[in-house]
């Protein structure tokens, strides 16, 4: 152990029950992530009129945090777990609130999406010190942890998740569209009051020379320059396609050599079916993400309804998922929930070559309820797949993986929806963003239809 508690919350005795007192940092730290990106959903269409750049260059705001969180989540993990929760909380949390205040003040887009990328590496603190709290409180107490605390983070990512992009649209009515980035002020200080004040201190002996930096560079540098690229494609340019994939080949030699690397591609090798639920993973979110952020600009830009308004049609999505979830939750049959989710992905897809700028508002409600449904299904089974797919004693770095391939998704669909939207997402372009989710999301019943493991692993009827 390089890590020891000297002191802390109220509960250092051992025995005794979970410490309550370290839910607030917790759910603080767990509120920044969902929150930011839902209200971007409503908030981009607002940032290009305003700042006057093309649609898909604002779409990097969307693509910038989630490279800053696919890269910066196991880096943080590793930092937890060598330093301790106390100081990786504090110094991320108030990166977030210097990201609010950036952003702010930003006078163009490049200083926007810089505050972007700062807000995605400080909302990286919530999932690992939460993890890392539950797991030395259990220790402590010599009980598994009570299921109302894994219960209140999950509750209460998913409902900040809902009422986001509706407290979006709110603030972009009240303050105009900085507002969005203003609102993480305040809850970065309530973060690192609470914090400072729960959060326990440890005395390590370990150094920043155990992360693996060369993993993390080639990591960084294969989706980066895979981004730059197909954000904006131009033959000139087909030399960061060229280094990306060599980024990412160089990736695979030097991670596969390493005993604790940042990205354990070992997982997957000879694992198919674990590779195809990543897979599948990521072609789903890069559905959910599309669908989120693409029907959002579409309504605003095509259908001329206020960002309020795009952001009230958003909670349909976002409840139908959470109560699917919370339907769905308890029953085993994991092979059922993704076909299920699947099949109504491409349903969705199907369903937005429906809409016009003459749609009426009933059905762009009844639209979001029914996209709400593969959220619900598609997660929740996945995360199940893997741990009946993946190594036992690899099971950690396998559940991080997942989280990456739901990165890579919302990161695919940005660079969807700058590609079709281009200047202004029309109607012509939501189509044209529809055939595409069409076989994305065709593709995905494939790969439940064709995994067999799904069977094997018991957990399914």
């Amino acid at each position: 152990m390089t890590a020891v508690r000297v002191n802390g919350s109220a509960s250092n005795e051992s025995g005794g029950a979970f410490d309550r007192g370290l839910l607030a940092p917790m759910l603080g730290a767990t509120v920044l992530n969902p929150i930011n990106s839902a209200i971007i959903a409503v908030s981009l269409i607002p940032i290009a009129r305003a700042l006057d750049v093309r649609l898909g260059q604002a779409q990097w705001l969307v693509s910038g945090l989630y490279l800053a969180t696919a890269v910066g989540q196991p880096v943080v993990g590793r930092l937890v777990d060598l330093f301790g929760p106390r100081r990786p909380y504090l110094v991320l949390t108030g990166l977030a609130g210097v990201a609010g205040v950036l952003g702010v003040l930003a006078p163009n887009l490049d200083v926007l999406i810089a505050a972007r990328v700062l807000l995605g590496v400080g909302t990286c603190a919530g999932f690992p010190v939460s993890m890392y709290l539950i797991r030395s409180e259990a220790q402590r107490t010599g009980k598994a942890s009570p299921t109302v605390v894994l219960t209140a983070l999950a509750v209460c990512g998913q409902a900040i998740s809902a009422v986001g992009p509706s407290l979006g649209g709110g603030l972009i009515a009240l303050g105009g569209w900085r507002a969005t980035f203003a609102v993480n002020i305040p809850l970065a200080l309530f973060c690192l009051y609470v914090g400072a004040r729960r959060l326990p201190s440890v005395r390590s002996t370990a150094t920043l020379r155990s992360i693996d930096w060369p993993g993390v560079t080639l990591f960084t540098g294969a989706l980066v320059a895979a981004l730059l690229y197909l954000m904006d494609p131009e033959l000139t340019d087909l030399y960061l396609l060229v280094i990306g994939i060599a980024a990412a080949v160089a990736l695979v030699v030097v991670e596969r050599r390493r005993d604790d690397p940042f990205l354990d591609v070992r997982i997957v090798s000879g694992n198919l079916p674990l590779t195809a639920t990543y897979v599948r993973n990521m072609l789903g979110y890069t559905v959910a993400y599309t669908v989120l952020y693409g029907f959002a600009q579409w309504v605003q830009d095509g259908r001329g309804l206020s960002p309020s308004t795009a952001g009230l049609l958003q909670l349909p999505l976002a409840l139908s998922a959470i109560a699917v979830s919370a339907i769905t939750g308890r029953s085993p049959k994991i092979r059922n929930k993704l076909f299920v989710g699947a099949v109504v992905q491409v349903v969705v897809a199907g369903l937005l070559l429906l809409m016009h700028a003459s749609s009426p508002l009933w059905l762009l409600f009844v639209f979001a309820a029914i996209a709400g449904i593969p959220q619900g299904l598609n997660g929740l089974g996945n995360q199940n797949a893997v741990y009946g797919q993946a190594d036992p004693e690899r099971i950690a770095a396998s559940a991080g993986l997942l989280r990456t391939s739901m990165y890579i998704g919302a990161m695919t669909s940005s660079v969807v929806l700058a590609q079709l939207f281009g200047d202004d997402a029309t109607t012509a372009g939501l189509h044209e963003v529809a055939y595409v989710l069409l076989g994305v999301a065709a593709f995905g019943v494939v790969l439940v239809v064709g995994d067999r493991s799904l069977r094997r692993v018991g957990l399914s009827g």
